[in-house]
């Protein structure tokens, strides 16, 4: 009968297969899980190679041989380096809050004892993740609505074939139209875009001019002026205002002037009257 042995146990067998022992050493021996997601994103977080690697070794000490406080000359041991290194790196790794001291409670024998925290570690990966999983979310949502505003732009072009165009100044005018005004249609749909066309549209019928020629006007204006767009029309209109609302004061201005003009001649030819008749 054996017992539970805390020790290293060598077998006793001379008859060994040094590759079969290898295998088996390997596989018993356990392994330290380090996840795929801290690998590819440690130097976003502050984590340089070297630290990476000891922490690498804080996890194994941790799992696979319970020590939670390793001392910095005890992982100096594997990592073939020197104590006062090891401490360097562990401060630098404390004061960036990638791993913290804890204290932890051993409830077989009730001893409370220090050791290392990876909480905030795993915190800042979960940070990153979140971060690249709000972009990924964005990033999908914009290009699903981009694919649905390139069909609905798909669609409205449909509708605004010809044939939608008729359909629509018909509603407006209130009757059917006549084969020459729907040979005009189709002469309007193949200048210009057919929006340009419904805007000119509304802009007769709200100067009450349900006519084909008022539209053809206000098209030939636009194409005139090479305004292919709403923004471009509106800015047009805009231009237009300010250049009207300048010239009155100037118009004002030399009415002005004439007026005073007239005045001083018309008080001239008065004074020339008086003198006529004081001089009689």
């Amino acid at each position: 009968m054996t017992k539970n042995l805390n020790e290293n146990i060598i077998k006793c067998d001379h008859k060994v297969n040094i590759t079969a022992t290898f295998g088996a050493d390997l596989v018993l021996e356990g392994f330290t899980f380090i996840p795929s997601m801290l690998i590819k994103i440690y130097s976003r977080i502050g984590i340089t190679d070297f630290q990476m690697m000891l922490l690498i070794h804080l996890i194994r000490f941790k799992i696979e041989e319970k020590n939670y406080y390793p001392a910095p000359e005890t992982i100096a041991e594997v990592m073939e380096s020197d104590p006062t290194k090891i401490k360097k790196e562990l401060t630098d790794l404390l004061e960036k809050e990638i791993i913290a001291v804890s204290e932890y409670c051993d409830k077989n024998t009730n001893v409370i004892f220090e050791g290392y925290d990876f909480e905030p570690l795993f915190l800042k990966v979960s940070d990153v993740w979140a971060s690249t999983r709000a972009r990924e979310i964005v990033e999908s949502e914009n290009l699903i609505k981009a694919a649905s505003m390139k069909n609905d732009f798909l669609n409205s072009k449909l509708r605004d074939k010809p044939t939608g165009l008729i359909s629509t100044f018909e509603k407006e005018f209130g009757r059917p139209l006549s084969p020459i005004e729907v040979d005009q249609i189709h002469i309007w749909a193949g200048e210009a875009e057919s929006f340009l066309v419904i805007e000119a549209l509304k802009r007769a019928v709200l100067r009450g001019k349900h006519n084909f020629k008022y539209i053809n006007s206000i098209l030939i204006e636009w194409k005139k002026n090479n305004l292919q767009t709403l923004e471009a029309i509106t800015e047009y209109d805009q231009d237009f205002l300010k250049r009207r609302s300048a010239s009155r004061p100037l118009k004002s201005q030399q009415g002005t002037a004439k007026d005073l003009q007239t005045t001083v001649k018309d008080s001239k030819e008065k004074a020339f009257i008086r003198s006529l008749y004081n001089k009689a």
